[in-house]
């Protein structure tokens, strides 16, 4: 597997983060993500893609209002997964609240819309899915895969922070939930993605496809031993609930110089005409904003 970088797809405003899309026509992307506004709070934004043009055609927010006081997105709603639902599409997102003495909290919810994603209503004011006895911490980004009656997800779960160096440090992983309407979800505390590395201590972002007989997994992932950055890494399984890490077989890493020469994360992978491509963002978690990569013949 070797990915050939196609460069830069939009840099604009202050942080553009964790893409991902859907097709709104033959060659047309919706593309979601989040930035910034001046107060440091999280809103959800999309631009419209042309990616046999590479070109951008569009840019909108998103009215996904900030939540009330002392609700789970009080200060942050972040799109980080979508998928079509009938006549619908169901806007996963993250969202944040500040926390006292951890920085912050974090927990899923869900928005719907029913004009192909360019105006949303919140599912609840309060999170489909949170903190548990099986996530001690928070949950947060997620990827939902469509099997014929039902869906997987793939979700990051803290289950501890630690004082490190006089700095709080959390510690999560890909953990695996099942549901039968997208909505409600189950879980066991089962790890689909595992810490592999020494002083590994965060993976996120999970996105999954499938190739025949052969389940597929990119995320990020980062340890304080072999780097503070993130890197894309990649997995395997047969069954899509017991999975191996191939992190070496990723085929894609930082750039010698540039927006994406410290850091690569948060990848989104989708298929187009016979061809395999790669959202993801590029070093300090988006600021610089995300790329497109396609994924070399064989």
């Amino acid at each position: 597997m070797k990915w050939k970088k196609l460069g830069l797809v939009y840099d604009k405003g202050k942080y553009n983060s964790v893409p991902m899309a859907h097709f709104i026509s033959e060659n047309v992307l919706r593309i979601f993500f989040t930035s910034r506004d001046m107060n440091n709070q999280s809103l959800p934004f999309f631009v419209e893609y042309n990616i046999e043009k590479n070109k951008i055609l569009k840019e909108q927010s998103i009215s996904i209002p900030l939540g009330r006081l002392g609700t789970f997105d009080e200060n942050g709603v972040m799109p980080t997964e979508c998928i079509q639902k009938n006549n619908k599409i169901y806007l996963y997102y993250i969202g944040w609240n500040v926390g006292k003495t951890v920085p912050f909290r974090n927990a899923i919810g869900l928005a719907i819309s029913k004009d192909n994603g360019v105006h949303f209503e919140k599912y609840s004011e309060g999170p489909i899915l949170d903190r548990s006895v099986h996530d001690k911490s928070f949950v947060a980004s997620c990827c939902v895969y469509k099997e014929q009656f039902f869906y997987r997800m793939y979700y990051q779960s803290c289950d501890k922070w630690e004082s490190r160096d006089n700095k709080l440090r959390h510690s999560y992983n890909i953990k695996y939930a099942e549901s039968k309407d997208g909505i409600n979800w189950q879980r066991n505390g089962k790890v689909a993605i595992n810490f592999r590395y020494k002083n590994e201590y965060a993976i996120s972002v999970p996105r999954v496809l499938r190739d025949d007989n052969i389940y597929k997994m990119w995320y990020s992932y980062r340890a304080s031993n072999r780097t503070e950055t993130y890197r894309i890494g990649y997995a395997e399984s047969e069954n899509a609930i017991k999975w191996t890490r191939k992190d070496e077989e990723v085929g894609i890493d930082v750039s010698k110089t540039g927006w994406d020469s410290e850091m690569i994360c948060y990848p989104y992978v989708f298929d187009h005409k016979g061809e395999r491509y790669m959202l993801y963002n590029g070093n300090d978690y988006g600021k610089t904003g995300f790329g497109i990569a396609i994924l070399e013949q064989d």
